[in-house]
């Protein structure tokens, strides 16, 4: 992702989504089902450091688009490893989650949910994808603290799979998504495997944002 620092409007999600078109249908396409896994990573020491809050306040249609994004990721039809290069904020951080692995770089950059701070609400579906993702009182601490997690706290705590040097990010990601590439031979039935596994975060990602919208 090189947009900046990859803050999600409109374009850059839709370019996300064409992306991910791109490898479906490389996958679907081939005459045997291949070993394959999909890898993203963030500029220089930022992931990405979520929405553009400007773009999304002035565009009603954008929460819809992202949170459909976030849906897609998390049952996607291959495994997917996140490379946190660095700073993982709010939107980026729901963005990492919604992969199946994750790598971070081990001296610079942190997970963060910081709606508290600003303050925002917080989606149903996006909430949702965290309480999967981690135990209750990492929860707490992400969601009512805003807490920064480092990468040695977020390899504590199981918010990351492993963490490594700047320089070796990204190969320590591509060699956990070979190690799990495999899988995806399994076809249909991975996807079938995820959508089953994450039903209940699936129905709350489909909710309409604007139905949400008296509770903000």
């Amino acid at each position: 992702m090189h947009n900046a620092d990859n803050r999600f409007n409109s374009e850059f999600v839709a370019a996300l989504n064409q992306a991910l078109t791109i490898i479906e249908g490389e996958y679907h396409s081939a005459e045997d089902l291949k070993a394959t896994a999909l890898v993203t990573i963030g500029n220089d020491k930022i992931y990405s450091n979520g929405l553009d809050l400007m773009h999304a306040l002035a565009n009603p249609a954008f929460m819809d688009g992202y949170l459909g994004l976030l849906r897609r990721l998390l049952t996607f039809c291959i495994p997917t490893v996140a490379a946190l290069n660095g700073h993982a904020f709010a939107g980026g951080c729901m963005m990492a989650f919604a992969h199946d692995y994750r790598v971070m770089r081990s001296d610079r950059g942190y997970i963060c949910m910081n709606e508290v701070d600003l303050p925002a609400p917080l989606a149903p579906g996006m909430a949702a994808i965290l309480r999967e993702k981690m135990a209750p009182h990492v929860y707490r601490d992400m969601i009512l603290q805003g807490h920064r997690f480092t990468a040695k706290e977020a390899l504590e705590t199981h918010l990351v799979d492993e963490i490594a040097e700047a320089d070796n990010v990204l190969p320590a990601a591509k060699a956990l998504a070979l190690k799990w590439a495999p899988k995806a031979k399994a076809g249909v039935v991975y996807k079938q495997l995820k959508d089953e596994m994450f039903t209940d975060v699936v129905a709350k990602l489909s909710i309409p944002y604007h139905r949400l919208a008296p509770r903000m």
